[in-house]
């Protein structure tokens, strides 16, 4: 195909790429999700569908970070484009939970929120996960133990102590999500948080905090002296 016969938006797509080459941050945010997206829809102008998905989600990160059924609401997104979603959401969660990598030592309440925040703070339904840690509070596995609906998981504190034991965990740090945005601990997750205490504290096992996220804050059962 030559020059004249080429689609109007490849000499377009081609200056964003020397501009991304030269100066990323002189970028757009629409400009950088119009290539994110070509990569996936290489044979269409994606700039009109870059700009309707941040005018829909208000931000680049909202629009990254949509949910595969918000997705499915904007006109010109197919199963391609999803798939693409996700392998970029578990990209972003993967490095975000760096932090909670097997072998490393892991306490503050902080570094908690960021792996928790990265892995689920932008999810549309509750999961809940536990960080299982030796006796100097280095992370032997980070894992999902219960996934539920947009207000409620549930969780059985049995479950939890039973694979802390198999894992010959010392200590745990519980996190889970909010999905309405906001992070204060319900009466639920108080009362869950006693039974788990509870249930670990009779096989010595040590409950150090209890993390909420939102895509964008924390609470910590710790930090509020509630533990």
């Amino acid at each position: 195909m030559s020059r004249q016969d080429a689609p109007h938006y490849t000499g377009h797509r081609r200056r964003l790429k020397d501009r991304l080459a030269d100066a990323p941050r002189a970028l757009a945010d629409y400009e950088i999700l119009e290539l994110v997206l070509a990569s996936v829809l290489p044979r269409r102008d994606t700039k009109p569908l870059a700009k309707a998905l941040i005018e829909r989600f208000g931000s680049l990160k909202g629009a990254v970070m949509a949910r595969p059924d918000q997705l499915g609401d904007v006109p010109g997104i197919g199963p391609a484009v999803r798939a693409h979603w996700a392998l970029l959401q578990e990209l972003y969660a993967r490095l975000g939970e760096s932090g909670a990598r097997r072998g490393m030592a892991l306490s503050d309440p902080g570094d908690v929120a960021r792996a928790a925040m990265a892995r689920m703070g932008s999810k549309g339904i509750e999961e809940f996960w536990v960080l299982f840690m030796d006796t100097k509070n280095r992370v032997i596995e980070w894992r999902q133990v219960a996934r539920g609906t947009v207000n409620a998981t549930p969780v059985f504190p049995r479950e939890i102590v039973a694979a802390a034991l198999r894992l010959e965990a010392a200590n745990i740090i519980l996190a889970h999500n909010h999905p309405g945005g906001d992070p204060s601990p319900s009466k639920e997750d108080v009362l869950l948080t006693g039974m788990i205490k509870e249930a670990a504290a009779g096989l010595d096992i040590g409950v150090l905090d209890h993390v909420i996220v939102t895509d964008t804050d924390y609470y910590s059962f710790n930090e509020g002296g509630r533990l």
